[in-house]
């Protein structure tokens, strides 16, 4: 018997006792008005009140007899009320807890659902498609079968995006999705690993051949056109094929062969390539970062640097952004524009994101032991927000190391929002729940900022550094800017302005009452002896400067 089910029986018990307190009053009642009866008739018969009176009472009183009779009517009732009221409440209850059940049962499925669905196309999302993929290669390896990944990738689709806005990018892509379900077999998947990237499971194919097959049906559902604000829009895609157990063995080493293929036919415009290992001489750097990234995570190869952030009213350092950097022993320093999308693509970004957590975290709380009241802020990827397992990664960091969540500022871009808005807001909720500082970086760069913003649980907006270093040349982009910090302030959130690269920038910034800046002319990212010697220096330049404006 579950939780529930006693809790119904508890609550029936209840009832009952109820039900019988009234039955043992009515009793009690109808004992008093017998033995009220008994001695007035006594009195009237005898004009006198003895115990021979009132037996002579009920002897020669046919009322009396029939009076007697009531309080064992009274029981009798009372208890069968009780049991009529007891068993319809019992039923009542039931209905309730199986009405619960049924609502429970419902609430979790759809909570499943959420977790491993895309939430516009309603297509199987990135994690579901590896459970999948796992599954099949499971099955076809005991069945001696084949398993074949199509990557898909459409092409120019950030500049329809920015053309016709976020709404008409998410009916495009909504439209494909459906088009796309139509071209595969009922036992095949289709999901949508992110942004504008698709990928199909397909099971068992007898040979390439029907591959090729399968991308001509998908290439001609691209060449369908989509009627948006009044105009005819043609889409295409780059593909890459890779099969198991030609090209892998495992779904990591399948989807990257298929995302080298897929690559490869976008730089070749070539429509689609299956995966050869010709295709790794083509971009041999790309597939070398590709293979060793994961041991660079693994055996800490990675490092953080950290840029400041100024408060524009007191020329105080208040806090640094972490950006982590990878020194390879052959190509030198990489740039995370280069390394994070390799990430997101061979599933590493939930172990990096984990790694940068952890040494941002270290370092705040080794800061915090030397009494420096130092903000750390990281970035978080749109891979990262649809991520379950990112808070509960976070809530377990906090209770493991106790570090307060209100010193971390979590930025995550205004892109990685809008790509899925509503499990964003559920995410960011339950961050904001934990007491965790949320900022929405590159703010301005998309098309919804004003009617999400306001359910938003952010404390700060970063404006985006295109419209910051744009305030020189094109008054527009100051006009932006300005209205940007208002709009900010307005509604209470801290606003800071990035990608600072010149002191007449600053300054302007200053008399618009923005509250940080960041960028290279205040300091770049440097490592953390580097960024620890300069704040030595620039705290003291910093106090000498306020003394020469009190002055």
């Amino acid at each position: 018997m579950n939780d529930r089910d006693t809790d119904s029986q508890l609550h029936l018990e209840i009832l009952k006792y109820g039900v019988n307190q009234y039955s043992i009053l009515a009793l009690s009642i109808a004992l008093f008005l017998v033995v009220i009866a008994t001695v007035v008739t006594a009195y009237q018969i005898a004009g006198a009140v003895t115990m021979s009176g009132m037996a002579h009472a009920q002897s020669t009183s046919f009322a009396l007899r029939i009076l007697d009779l009531m309080p064992f009517v009274f029981a009798v009732w009372g208890q069968y009320t009780g049991y009529l009221m007891a068993r319809k409440a019992g039923a009542m209850i039931i209905q309730e807890t199986d009405k619960l059940r049924a609502e429970t049962t419902e609430w979790k499925k759809k909570s499943q659902h959420e977790a491993t669905h895309d939430a516009l196309t309603g297509l199987p999302n990135r994690e579901f498609f590896y459970k999948r993929l796992r599954d099949a290669l499971l099955v076809a390896s005991r069945n001696n079968e084949s398993v074949t990944i199509l990557l898909l990738n459409l092409d120019r689709f950030k500049e329809i995006n920015d053309a016709f806005g976020v709404k008409n990018g998410d009916y495009i892509l909504s439209r494909i999705a459906k088009d796309m379900g139509r071209v595969i077999q009922p036992q095949d998947t289709l999901a949508r690993l992110g942004g504008d990237e698709f990928a199909i499971l397909l099971y068992n194919l007898p040979d390439e051949a029907t591959a090729v097959a399968i991308v001509g049906r998908v290439q001609k559902v691209m060449q369908e056109p989509i009627l948006v604000a009044d105009e005819n829009i043609e889409l295409s895609a780059s593909m890459g094929l890779a099969s198991y157990p030609d090209h892998g063995n495992d779904a990591d080493m399948l989807m990257q062969c298929s995302s080298i293929a897929m690559y490869s036919a976008k730089k070749g415009q070539k429509g689609y390539l299956m995966y050869s290992p010709q295709l790794n001489q083509e971009n041999p750097r790309r597939v070398t970062l590709m293979g060793q990234l994961r041991g660079a995570i693994e055996e800490n190869l990675l490092e953080l640097h950290y840029q400041p952030k100024v408060d524009l009213l007191t020329d105080r350092v208040v806090a640094v952004e972490a950006l982590v950097r990878w020194r390879h022993a052959e190509y030198g320093n990489i740039s995370p524009a280069e390394f994070i999308p390799l990430a997101e693509r061979t599933r590493l970004i939930g172990p990096l994101t984990d790694w940068v957590v952890r040494t941002a975290v270290n370092q705040s709380l080794v800061w915090k032991a030397r009494d420096l009241k130092i903000g750390m802020s990281i970035n978080v990827s749109a891979k990262d927000l649809i991520d379950t397992e990112l808070v509960n990664m976070l809530e377990e960091l906090v209770t493991s190391t106790g570090i307060d969540p209100s010193a971390l500022t979590l930025e995550i871009t205004e892109s990685s929002i809008m790509a899925d808005p509503k499990r964003a807001i559920s995410v960011l909720q339950r961050l904001h729940g934990l007491r965790f500082n949320i900022s929405i970086d590159d703010f301005g760069t998309g098309y919804s900022s004003l009617s999400y913003l306001s359910r938003l649980p952010v404390h700060e907006i970063k404006i985006d550094q295109t419209f910051v270093r744009g305030m020189r040349t094109n008054s527009n982009d100051e006009t932006i800017v300005r209205a940007t910090i208002n709009l900010g302030h307005n509604l209470g959130l801290s606003v800071t302005a990035e990608g600072i690269e010149e002191e007449d920038i600053l300054m302007t910034l200053k008399k618009m009452r923005c509250d940080i800046a960041q960028g290279n002319y205040i300091s770049p990212a440097k490592s953390l002896p580097e960024l620890e010697a300069w704040m030595a220096n620039y705290s003291v330049k910093g106090r000498a400067a306020h003394q020469g404006d009190a002055e």
